[in-house]
């Protein structure tokens, strides 16, 4: 069963930085993510919904494919199976994209725009379902993002975990980078 989790950050950056983040853990198979979803309000009070799945995208690319595989055994029938692979291929890409667009998939829209709408100005939140993760290394790995859970459906000890988490994590300042570079700099060569 996927674990849904809303993190809300003060900066409107943050959220993509993390999910940029999560996406490298995932290819090392530290956490499976079903959907992401970043919400970010800029200081006119506009909501953006980023979605991390382009159903559009997704739908077009299979129906074009099963589009194309189906107009081509028609085609054959007919003996002009490269006129049935085109036709095939465009009707399906076509019904494909329409189904993608039509299809919520993961976390429900109307949820998004219901804590989008109840974000602060300058601020962001990012919307995960969580199918299983590695919880420690993945917390390890995200210490230097501050947050508060927005939302959750964790136990209540995950829960304060994560949140534990969010708020020992300091954002790197700028003298960081400079006491890192000084470092480097004086290491011999």
């Amino acid at each position: 069963m996927a674990e849904l989790v809303v993190v809300g950050f003060d900066n409107p950056n943050d959220a993509d930085r993390v999910l940029t983040e999560l996406t490298r853990l995932k290819r090392e198979y530290l956490i499976d993510l079903e959907d992401a979803v970043v919400a970010i309000r800029d200081a006119e009070g506009a909501v953006r919904i980023k979605q991390s799945v382009n159903l559009v995208k997704l739908g077009a690319a299979s129906g074009g494919l099963s589009g194309a595989m189906w107009g081509s055994l028609i085609g054959l029938l007919f003996l002009n199976p490269l006129a049935g692979f085109a036709i095939g291929g465009a009707v399906g890409a076509g019904s494909g994209a329409l189904s993608g667009n039509m299809i919520d998939y993961g976390i429900n829209d109307d949820f998004i725009r219901s804590i989008g709408d109840t974000l602060k100005p300058e601020t962001s939140a990012l919307f995960l379902l969580v199918r299983k993760s590695q919880p420690e290394k993945v917390l390890a790995e995200l210490s230097g993002f501050k947050g508060h859970v927005i939302r959750s459906s964790l136990s209540p000890e995950q829960e304060a975990r994560l949140q534990a988490a969010l708020s020992q994590a300091h954002p790197p300042s700028p003298s960081d980078g400079v006491e890192a570079a000084g470092t480097m700099a004086a290491q011999p060569t």
